[in-house]
């Protein structure tokens, strides 16, 4: 990565700023480098900054910068990465700009019940009576998004795994459209729109959880093994001082750590929906590679 000389020090200041409590004042006003974060859209850009904002102030603070929290769609994501400095995506996104743009990975999100990593799900409604992959042979399915890893390509190289081809044994499938496309396809499937569908695993535990959905009313059909979760990586943009900063400061983050945003002092990971960040490595990205490869999906697709 390019080096910049006024980064020389971050990491003693990083130790110094991780030390301080969360609600230390910023220095005194003065002109601050700035640096964006790309932050991958989910189910909605109001929400996805709603979640992160917080994140991103406490960031700013501690590492005495101004970051810049930028909500991205993810089709436009690779389009958008020259211009960005830090990403927050999921594994696929992550392993696609680690090949074609030289994206290195900082750490990855730990949330619900897997942790940092997570699953994709292939499941009917009881009340279908599919409950096996051959049942589901002539029926419908709705999937997330085509680059959402545990709504899509986990679910296809599941099926695949049992000698499926979701084009030859369905009879259709389908991809919901506008924002919270993981809930809307949960939905459709409990309510009977479709005969089954790709549930992302987290999404499926915490609509249950909220009591959303019941999750005994469903079968389980097949799932995907377990992938690293959404993370953040930094690009070739970043001195190596600044990104080894940026990320213990996210290894450090606890519970209880605030930030004070629009006038109100919040907590930063409950805002953010995370149980906290974990160091990872790229070699933890292989098992998408893999995926990748034998699903035919970016960035290995063959067309």
């Amino acid at each position: 990565m390019k080096n910049f000389t006024h980064y020389i020090a971050f990491a003693l200041l990083a130790v110094a700023a991780a030390a301080s409590p969360s609600c230390t004042k910023p220095a005194a006003h003065r002109e601050l480098p700035t640096y964006r974060i790309g932050y991958m859209i989910c189910n909605s850009e109001q929400e996805t900054l709603e979640r992160f904002r917080p994140l991103t102030a406490l960031l700013s603070e501690r590492l005495g910068v101004h970051f810049e929290a930028l909500a991205i769609d993810t089709m436009n994501f690779p389009k958008q990465i020259d211009t960005l400095h830090f990403t927050h995506t999921n594994s696929l996104l992550y392993i696609m700009m680690s090949r074609h743009n030289g994206v290195d990975i900082l750490a990855v999100e730990k949330r619900g019940e897997l942790g940092a990593r997570s699953k994709g799900l292939v499941v009917s409604r009881k009340k279908s009576g599919i409950k096996t992959i051959n049942d589901l042979r002539g029926k419908t399915m709705l999937f997330g998004p085509m680059l959402a890893p545990t709504a899509f390509m986990s679910q296809v190289y599941a099926l695949q795994q049992k000698g499926f081809d979701i084009d030859e044994d369905l009879a259709s499938y389908h991809f919901p459209t506008g924002p919270y496309k993981h809930e809307k396809l949960i939905y459709a499937v409990n309510f009977g729109r479709y005969d089954a569908g790709a549930f992302p695993y987290y999404d499926f535990e915490i609509m249950a959880r909220q009591g959303k959905v019941n999750r005994e009313d469903f079968n389980i059909l097949a799932e995907g093994p377990l992938i690293p979760y959404c993370n953040f990586g930094v690009t070739q943009q970043v001195d190596e001082a600044l990104a080894e900063s940026f990320k213990q400061i996210l290894l450090s983050i606890t519970k209880e750590d605030t930030v004070e945003i629009d006038g109100e002092r919040v907590k930063v990971l409950s805002r953010a929906q995370l149980d906290g960040f974990q160091a990872a490595t790229d070699t933890d990205f292989d098992i998408v590679r893999s995926m990748a490869k034998a699903t035919n999906m970016p960035p290995y697709q063959e067309y």
